[in-house]
């Protein structure tokens, strides 16, 4: 059966390391949307940090749609009107925030605006993730947040090796309450429990009519094993990790050596 809809995850994939797409790449997404086949960014950011991506790659019309917040917000890229939505309630903010702090990591949450922190002294790693997403930062205390932030997504960030030894300690009972994936080697990610980009990909594809077969989904990271797992044909980046390689159908090249081109060569526009 043909691909109808290709999702494909940003960083480490789509993105080289320079945070750019290569000209081959741009290319065949753009054939492969002119033959009406959809192409969604499938990412942990929100919209705005995807803002410049979707223009390079035309992605910005009325039936162009996007999954960000690591699936917590299906979308449409032109009108913004709501596909799927699964945000975290001011009592989910606390606890997690308690945690954070029982387990010495830092701790900035997003709503569909803005990032906010309770951390007077502002990990480097969020002002990172504030400037890669275009959103602005704010410090409030926790209870300012509690009050008046909805959080779409919170994410635990810190060293590598810090963030490592916080994952081991975090109880059971949290991993049953919510979807928690490591995006990055610094960045923990803390969602709706209904929240995964496979999730994400299910309900875009019910939304289109589109059937499971007929759905590809490109990543290289933990938190893209869920789509990769729901679609028809999952696809490993060369660069991907180790449990990506094992859990996608085939594996392709590198995001410098364009092996999201590869994909669409070989699946999608024979």
């Amino acid at each position: 059966m043909s691909i109808k809809l290709v999702a494909i995850d940003l960083d480490g994939t789509l993105l080289n390391d320079h945070h750019e797409i290569n000209q081959p790449v741009v290319d065949c997404i753009k054939a492969a949307r002119k033959a009406g086949i959809y192409v969604v960014l499938s990412t942990g950011r929100p919209l705005s940090g995807t803002k410049a991506q979707l223009d390079v790659l035309g992605l910005n019309n009325n039936d162009d749609y996007i999954i960000t917040y690591n699936g917590a917000l299906v979308l449409n890229t032109k009108t913004w009107d709501i596909v799927a939505e699964h945000s975290l309630t001011r009592e989910n903010y606390l606890e997690i925030d308690h945690l954070a702090r029982l387990l010495d990591v830092h701790l900035h949450i997003a709503d569909k605006k803005a990032m906010y922190t309770a951390n007077r002294d502002i990990s480097p790693y969020t002002i990172l993730e504030s400037y890669l997403v275009n959103m602005p930062l704010f410090y409030r205390t926790p209870e300012e947040i509690a009050e008046d932030v909805l959080a779409v997504k919170m994410m635990m960030i810190d060293d590598p090796e810090i963030l490592s030894e916080a994952f081991k300690k975090i109880p059971a009972e949290y991993f049953e309450k919510y979807t928690i994936v490591r995006s990055t080697p610094f960045f923990l990610e803390v969602l709706n429990s209904n929240s995964s980009k496979g999730l994400a990909l299910k309900e875009l594809s019910e939304h289109l009519g589109i059937q499971q077969s007929e759905v590809m989904a490109i990543g290289d990271a933990e938190n893209d094993l869920s789509m990769i797992d729901f679609a028809g044909t999952g696809i490993a980046m060369g660069n991907a990790s180790e449990a990506v390689k094992a859990a996608a159908d085939y594996t392709v090249a590198t995001n410098l050596e364009d092996g999201v081109k590869e994909a669409f060569d070989r699946w999608v526009i024979k």
